[in-house]
């Protein structure tokens, strides 16, 4: 998720879950503004990318976006808080009553990042294991605008939690609903599998723009992904106007199940056996490129570039297609001179690249 939405959920949360007026608990308004800027914490992790490129990889929703780290998270920013806000009459009762709030709102951030493609390390430091439900699109606009909702709701009715409580409920329940898409879109992948005759396929689905019925479905074997960009909800293709808007634009890709196309990708290139696929599965295995085979989801070859003496291999991760989108994030290769050693780059755009180390 976008920070503000991380930050619109811990507000909401914090409000959702104030306890009643008393001189032991924080004023209402501090405690809801904590609970946004708690809920924005994790993302202070983006200060990775200063370190080099590979550090966002290695370091994004990694211990700030940690359960195993989340108490003492909770803990330190409390403190911080007494700080600003030493104690005094109708000012709280120390950082315990700051702990709670800004737990509340790093756990509503950890849980915005799960329900993402993208995922997030929850065990970390113990473990770099990615933790990713794919239900919800990293910019997700119905569920900000849900969560907006519940915090006009929350202002208009100021003087009760209920309005905040409804709003989380209905934000779930639309989480839960993506959920029920999800499954439908990876059914119709495992009608296609079986159609295909593609045995020991894995199927999955992955949330698009737009709309919450707009998914990606991918079929992968061992060396290929069938992908599909699929509605559910649309009966026939769009008919796109000429003057059709950004959104239009950006959801007339997805065709209504009766219509969906199916695209394959080869993991190793064109041609498993030619020269390409060799230098692609001597790229993918070398001991430098572990940070990709790590990361990537769905890695497949992008392009080999031969300008003698200089050869490169790239690779991107389909997980990251969108349709209209020029340059992929998180595309990654090898380069050499000759028969030199490989050197690990980020290409930036199709003709500038970066070294990762």
């Amino acid at each position: 998720m976008d920070t503000l939405t991380h930050a619109l959920s811990g507000a909401l949360l914090a409000r959702a879950t104030a306890p009643a007026p008393s001189a032991d608990a924080l004023p209402l308004r501090r405690r809801v503004a904590i609970g946004a800027l708690a809920a924005a914490f994790p993302d202070i992790d983006v200060v990775a990318s200063w370190l080099s490129p590979l550090s966002y990889l290695y370091h994004h929703r990694g211990v700030t976006h940690s359960l195993v780290m989340l108490a003492l998270w909770a803990v330190l920013l409390a403190w911080l808080c007494t700080c600003v806000w030493p104690n005094g009459k109708n000012k709280g009762s120390g950082w315990r009553a700051y702990a709670g709030v800004i737990a509340w709102g790093i756990a509503a951030h950890i849980a915005g990042d799960w329900i993402t493609s993208f995922g997030t390390m929850v065990f970390a430091p113990i473990s770099d294991w990615r933790a990713a439900l794919s239900t919800t699109f990293i910019i997700d606009l119905w569920f900000s605008g849900i969560i907006i909702a519940g915090l006009l709701a929350s202002w208009a009715w100021r003087r009760s939690r209920w309005p905040a409580i409804a709003g989380l409920g209905v934000l779930c329940a639309y989480v839960a609903f993506q959920f029920v898409l999800q499954q439908r879109a990876v059914d119709f992948g495992e009608q296609f599998a079986g159609q295909s005759a593609l045995g020991n396929a894995r199927v999955s689905a992955l949330p698009r723009p737009v709309s919450p019925f707009n998914w990606m479905v991918v079929v992968e074997t061992e060396d290929r992904y069938h992908y599909s960009l699929i509605s559910l909800s649309r009966r026939a293709p769009p008919q796109l106007a000429p003057e059709a808007g950004f959104f239009a634009r950006m959801g007339a890709p997805y065709l209504p199940l009766s219509h969906a196309q199916w695209v394959s990708a080869d993991r190793w290139g064109a041609s498993a056996q030619s020269a390409h696929a060799t230098l692609a599965r001597e790229v993918m295995a070398h001991p430098q490129f572990s940070f990709f085979r790590w990361f990537a989801q769905y890695p497949v070859l992008h392009r080999v570039d031969s300008d003698n003496p200089h050869t490169c291999v790239w690779f991107q991760d389909l997980r990251f297609f969108t349709p209209g989108r020029v340059v992929w994030p998180f595309r990654y290769g090898m380069c050499r001179e000759e028969a030199g050693e490989w050197r690990a780059y980020e290409l930036l755009s199709d003709n500038t690249k970066s070294p990762v180390y």
